[in-house]
């Protein structure tokens, strides 16, 4: 299958990686010219608990100008950038083509659904990766848990069965969901749960964990977006908010979420997806959520900074 991975972070290396390994036509696409060199020069180191592997049949590229039209359009780009790279697939893709849409937080499928028809489209969530970037060209994953997909109507269609084949067959441990948004709100509570908190107190998971204070505030924030949740009549699937998070932060260890890495390196972060998103709903619903506000708020202060730098 011709497969465009868009936004080729830790992410989108890895899925762009393993797809290509399995025989696929892959084409890494990114405007971060230090990487996509390092791809295209020295192929795609991919770290992992049993050693280095490098990926050279990967073509990398800095624009989708550069690429034919593809059968899978797989968007791995930070929540900000969603609605730039749907115009851009929009113009690109032909009328069978499927974008695939995995990313963290919420809102992704109401900015797609305004640049792509909702018959292109599908949504996944992406759990227990522990994925980062080491240099450019080197990326790395503590774990590889599951891949989740499904439609936006709740179908169980061939080509989201085909679709799941296709990443079983590269290596990946997928599964495909009646309810996608159930999913995805259950990931966004995890990411609720350990993003903005990392971030702030500088911590990765586990040591956040260890961090009475901290884990706390942590929880603080998880039961904010339960409660959003329930709010919105999301059924989630546990009861157990603590145990849920507590499963979830256990199995990615020392791990940092991506929040945190782009905030320790002076990137702008998915806050406005995640936690900031928390907080805009607590207000639409009447649910104070002030663990998030504060958290959000020390973030985004942050990123004011830096915007006026550049």
């Amino acid at each position: 299958m011709k497969i465009s991975v868009i936004g080729s972070g830790a992410m989108g290396s890895i899925y762009a990686g393993f797809l290509a390994n399995a025989g696929n036509e892959v084409t890494a696409v990114d405007l971060w010219k230090e990487h996509i060199d390092a791809i295209k020069n020295n192929g795609l180191h991919i770290e992992n608990a049993s050693g280095t592997h490098i990926v050279k049949n990967l073509t990398a590229k800095y624009s989708l100008d550069e690429v034919d039209v593809s059968d899978l359009y797989i968007l791995a780009t930070k929540s900000k950038d969603i609605e730039f790279a749907a115009q851009s697939i929009n113009q690109h893709m032909g009328p069978n083509s499927i974008l695939l849409s995995i990313q963290n937080g919420i809102g992704a499928k109401e900015k797609l659904l305004k640049h792509i028809n909702q018959k292109n489209i599908l949504l996944g969530v992406a759990e227990g990766f522990g994925a980062s970037i080491k240099k450019p060209g080197c990326v790395a994953h503590a774990a590889m848990r599951l891949i989740r997909i499904g439609e936006i109507n709740g179908e169980i269609t061939p080509r989201l069965m085909r679709l799941a084949r296709l990443w079983r067959a590269a290596g990946f441990n997928v599964k495909v969901f009646k309810n996608i948004d159930q999913l995805i709100w259950e990931k966004l509570i995890c990411n609720v749960t350990f993003s903005a908190p990392c971030s702030v107190f500088d911590y990765n998971i586990h040591e956040l964990m260890r961090k009475k204070e901290c884990w706390e505030i942590a929880l603080a924030c998880a039961q904010e977006a339960f409660d959003v949740a329930h709010a919105k009549k999301i059924q989630l699937r546990f009861k157990n908010l603590k145990l849920y998070v507590t499963k979830f932060g256990r199995k990615l260890g020392k791990s940092s979420p991506s929040m945190r890495q782009d905030y320790m390196a002076g990137k702008f972060t998915e806050i406005d997806s995640i936690n900031g998103m928390i907080e805009v709903l607590g207000k639409k619903h009447g649910i104070r959520t002030p663990y998030n506000q504060v958290l959000s708020s020390i973030i985004r202060s942050k990123e004011l900074k830096i915007s006026r730098k550049s």
